[in-house]
């Protein structure tokens, strides 16, 4: 059990000893902000109040009356009812025991029981390369996936590849006129038509193997050359990024099974479409929608919202005990079309979880950069990874809740100093294995007698609260909290490092120390192959 399992179990077991009946639910354990209240705190006794028809003070002190075990140091009341726990040495000392027994695994549960879990995001469409808006995506789905396996869900990483519609057609357009520039004809772009470099490199990559050997051909060649090009290059820039995907479903397959005409025909049938104005629209204002949407637009062509909602029905066929959906921020207002059509066809939507993702902002200079100065276009993922490196891009992306805008400042993440937090850690980890290396001695018969500071303690805390985080950053899908969390790790140690001498000629007192650390370091490694990040051993 976590530490904070830990502490909901002596709470119930005082509450059966008094006969008091509860709520799992109502066991609430949070980290004491101030550490002269202890370790941990419980509200336990202010929500009970009301029920019991006694002060919440008179509740809490009967708790802690009837609390014995080992675990605890120390019980105290505080106003207006709270229960402050100290953790014991001895305990803190075990999980210390525990970190380097499981080593990769410390931190890791089976809460998630195995259910499965489709979580699909980026999903950029296949008409360009990928910026950093998409990057930050990226990190926030691969960090949640990781997360949510290691405390055992089984989930599929999943990436929809727009491929139909109105916009891979003007992709087929753009590639062709570029195509026939390289032949030496006219070049007509359309206004509407992608304009960017990258369609140039795909014009020239077909010119290169065919020559002028494809001028008679229809727009549906040049589609399919741009999209399988375009494709490779997402999932080379996304694999470069540490992001992998176990599925990846094409709209034109929604099309090409039925799945798209099928579903159509169920909501037809189910009463919610009226043709007006010659489209035929979807009652999704009788299920929270702020009007209602257009399914099939007068010219016969689909709206993006019919393939989408046959996409996710296909998802819920596939028996998904919950799906996650992440969404750039234009797309907030899709959610209750997206839920209201499901739901009236019967699906329920509690399965269905989007996340919002909001915009990223560069900075260079103190000054906000709009554009790439290599492209004069949109700041591509790549060209971040170039300049910043992979660890340093992955950790300022998930350091923040993706429900703010963030600014990216290139030059503190390019910052070889203490206040990049990223080289921070690193440093940590790379100082950390240093000391490893020159130790020569084992970690046999570990006694722990020369560990009784304050300071210790306070870092055995840290290290036993890592449980907690996961579980938190997963079931809440908050992988900022292990960012987070790992930069306070490596903050305690490097303070530790600068006022204790590690290697000494007492063979005890060292080998605590070793332990110490290396604990210390396999929780940081821990913490960052959660989101995605592979420390320096060397700086």
């Amino acid at each position: 059990m976590s530490i904070k399992d830990e502490l909901r179990h002596i709470i119930k077991c005082s509450l059966v000893k008094l006969d008091i009946n509860f709520l799992e639910s109502e066991i609430t354990i949070d980290i004491c902000k101030d550490k002269n209240h202890g370790d941990y705190a419980s509200n336990i006794a202010l929500v009970m109040a009301k029920n019991l028809h006694k002060s919440p003070m008179e509740i809490a002190n009967l708790i802690k009356d009837n609390i014995d075990s080992d675990v605890v140091c120390n019980v105290e009341v505080a106003m207006p009812g709270f229960i402050n726990f100290t953790i014991s040495p001895s305990y803190l000392l075990k999980t210390l025991d525990k970190i380097l027994m499981m080593k990769n695994d410390y931190g890791r549960c089976d809460i998630g029981k195995n259910k499965k879990i489709n979580l699909e995001f980026v999903s950029a469409n296949p008409t360009g390369i990928l910026h950093i808006g998409h990057g930050r995506g990226a990190v926030y789905g691969d960090s949640l996936a990781r997360i949510l396996n290691f405390i055992g869900y089984d989930v599929v990483r999943e990436y929809y590849i727009n491929d139909a519609g109105n916009q891979m057609n003007n992709l087929g357009i753009s590639i062709k006129e570029r195509y026939k520039e390289l032949c030496g004809l006219d070049c007509n772009l359309p206004e509407d038509g992608y304009h960017g470099k990258e369609i140039i490199e795909i014009a020239k990559k077909i010119y290169s193997y065919y020559k002028d050997n494809k001028l008679d051909c229809d727009i549906s060649f040049f589609k399919k050359e741009g999209l399988d090009i375009l494709l490779d290059q997402i999932k080379h820039d996304l694999d470069t990024f540490r992001v992998n995907y176990e599925v990846f479903t094409s709209e034109q397959s929604l099309y090409d099974r039925g799945i798209v005409d099928n579903t159509l025909t169920k909501l037809k049938n189910s009463g919610n479409c009226y043709i007006e104005d010659g489209a035929l629209w979807l009652k999704t204002t009788a299920y929270g929608d702020e009007k209602d949407r257009v399914l099939i637009k007068n010219d016969g062509n689909y709206t993006y919202l019919m393939p989408d909602i046959a996409y996710h029905i296909d998802k819920y066929e596939r028996g998904f005990d919950k799906m996650i959906d992440v969404f750039g921020a234009d797309h907030h207002g899709y959610i209750n079309r997206l839920k209201g059509s499901l739901s009236m066809l019967g699906y329920d939507t509690n399965k269905l979880e989007v996340k919002i993702l909001q915009m990223v902002r560069l900075i260079k200079d103190n000054q906000e950069l709009k554009l790439s100065k290599r492209t004069g276009k949109t700041y591509t993922l790549m060209e971040l990874i170039d300049d910043v490196g992979i660890n340093a891009a992955r950790f300022f992306f998930v350091a923040h809740s993706i429900d703010t805008q963030m600014d990216f400042d290139l030059d503190l993440a390019t910052s070889q100093s203490n206040d990049n937090p990223i080289y921070y850690i690193e440093y940590a980890n790379a100082r950390i294995s240093s000391i490893l290396k020159s130790y020569k001695g084992d970690l046999d018969n570990l006694k722990y007698s020369t560990i009784c500071d304050a300071n210790t303690y306070i870092i055995l805390n840290k290290l036993c609260a890592f449980e907690d985080v996961v579980k938190v950053a997963g079931e809440k899908g908050l992988p900022h909290l292990i960012a987070n969390y790992v930069y306070e790790l490596a903050s305690l140690f490097h303070s530790y490092y600068a006022n204790v001498k590690i290697i000494t000629d007492d063979v005890e007192y060292t080998k605590d120390k070793i332990a110490l650390l290396t604990a210390i370091k396999i929780v940081i490694n821990n913490a960052l192959n959660l989101i995605g990040i592979i420390p320096r051993e060397e700086m």
